[in-house]
């Protein structure tokens, strides 16, 4: 009776390692359960992200709004009779004090020449 019972608790033993870490495990399922979810979450965002595209395309063949917004964005086009106004924000030092502006000579450029007074006008 002793054998018949020390062979049941080993079968039972081996049987509880199959479950918790072999083949077909918990481990594993908790993997694959992880992995699904993932892929879940993945393909939401392509859904959402193919629905917008969609939108994109109906609105790109429908009207004309969003080629003129495509146009204004990315080529930087104008309508006729609009004035085009870039503003560009000067470069600020580590104390947010606007810097000095640099004369030409220290920025590498040439001077502009004086005007000759012409001997005309010469007193």
């Amino acid at each position: 009776m002793k054998k018949l019972t020390v062979f049941l608790l080993v079968l039972i033993a081996m049987l509880q390692y199959r479950l918790w870490l072999g083949d077909g495990g918990i481990a594993e399922l908790q993997e694959l359960q992880d992995r699904i979810d993932k892929l879940t979450e993945e393909s939401e965002k392509r859904r959402e992200r193919n629905a917008a595209l969609e939108a994109d395309v109906r609105d790109l063949k429908e009207g004309t709004d969003a080629i003129e917004e495509r146009a204004r964005q990315e080529l930087g086009m104008i309508k006729q009779g609009e004035t085009f106004v870039q503003v560009i924000e000067m470069p600020k030092n580590k104390t947010n004090e606007p810097l000095p502006q640099l004369k030409p000579s220290e920025r590498g450029e040439a001077a502009p020449e004086k005007a000759e007074t012409p001997p005309s006008l010469r007193p």
